[in-house]
């Protein structure tokens, strides 16, 4: 499917209205480069970790909700992210638009406007994975929630500064500590027509920090104008912008639902992610092990480790590595980071 900048497609499933009503804002046109070769042939929402895409968990909580309108900001390849959405979930309606150009969030965000127009809407990073629950962020006391983490290192994150629980000021990846409270990538805003008066003016008068138009810089434009925005804190908050980070996550997922496994001739060490269509044959896999549908696992010993869909791993012992969609790894004994489609053999 070809998808053209700026154009909306909408998929309507004719659901009855029920939960809140608003949309939630997704954007997902990022490129993933320090998760390639992975992302060379799929975009980074679809990568998987404990058992589905990361867009997966994040349409889990939305869906939990009861928010049923999705808008999502695609890039490259994201004609598998709308196959994706509508054949794993059934919301009302899904919108999307292109960015053609990686300008950064704000503009991303920027780029729904017609879609959004004075609704509410739940700003959601694509490569966000969060716990907890996100009722009490919803609410129209405040012109908007940011959620927000305390994090040891704060430069790399959007922080805010507080009085009480009001937000007095936000800085993009601060040079010098201001606050270590991140900005985690989950934003209930209520004044949405301020918010997009905010970020047109990012594009008008060329507002970029470290090059990119952020959406932390719209947000603090909003505060000067007066708004308010108040914070709620995420109890879990998980990265998965590198291959460490995806792993760790994949561990920590793994050990909040993870279900027990028996299978015949094998040895599953919990907790680990095993689709119902993959096969493990006389191997060890676990703990910490998520394989994909179609994946199959034979004579190996396979620990904290990703294996994507349809791969295949023979005579192998993994540890600590990420193997890719269709990949086929045989005798390795060691870790790796395999791309899609790839053939190893070793010895």
């Amino acid at each position: 499917m070809a998808l053209m900048p700026n154009v909306q497609c909408l998929i309507t499933n004719h659901q009855s209205p029920k939960g809140f009503q608003m949309k939630a804002v997704i954007p997902v046109a990022g490129m993933g480069t320090r998760l390639r070769p992975h992302t060379h042939t799929v975009p980074k929402a679809l990568l998987h970790v404990a058992g589905k895409p990361i867009i997966g968990h994040i349409l889990d909580e939305v869906a939990a909700l009861g928010i049923e309108d999705l808008v999502l900001v695609v890039g490259v390849m994201g004609d598998q992210i709308l196959r994706y959405v509508n054949e794993a979930y059934r919301f009302r309606s899904v919108e999307i638009v292109e960015q053609e150009e990686r300008k950064g969030l704000g503009h991303a965000i920027g780029l729904t406007k017609k879609m959004v127009g004075g609704e509410p809407i739940l700003i959601i990073y694509g490569d966000t994975i969060f716990g907890g629950d996100l009722s009490d962020a919803i609410s129209d006391s405040a012109d908007g929630m940011i959620g927000v983490k305390q994090v040891a290192d704060p430069a790399r994150f959007g922080v805010v500064e507080l009085e009480g629980n009001r937000i007095t000021n936000l800085v993009e990846k601060p040079e010098q500590f201001v606050s270590d409270l991140a900005i985690v990538g989950v934003n209930y805003i209520q004044n949405t027509p301020l918010l997009f008066e905010c970020l047109d003016e990012l594009l008008t008068e060329k507002i970029r920090t470290q090059g990119e138009y952020q959406i932390t810089d719209a947000f603090r434009k909003m505060v000067e104008k007066g708004a308010a925005l108040e914070v709620f804190f995420l109890e879990d908050w998980f990265d998965c912008g590198k291959p460490e980070t995806l792993l760790a996550t994949n561990r920590h997922l793994l050990e909040k639902q993870s279900a027990p496994f028996d299978i015949a001739g094998s040895t599953i060490l919990p907790p680990v992610s095993i689709a119902p269509s993959a096969a493990i044959v006389g191997s060890i896999v676990g703990p910490y092990v998520s394989v994909a549908e179609g994946a199959r696992v034979e004579w190996s010993i396979v620990k904290d480790s990703i294996i994507g869909e349809a791969a295949v791993v023979q005579h192998g012992l993994l540890e600590g590595s990420l193997v890719g969609n269709r990949a086929f790894v045989q005798g390795a004994l060691q870790r790796l980071n395999v791309g899609d489609s790839s053939e190893i053999r070793i010895g």
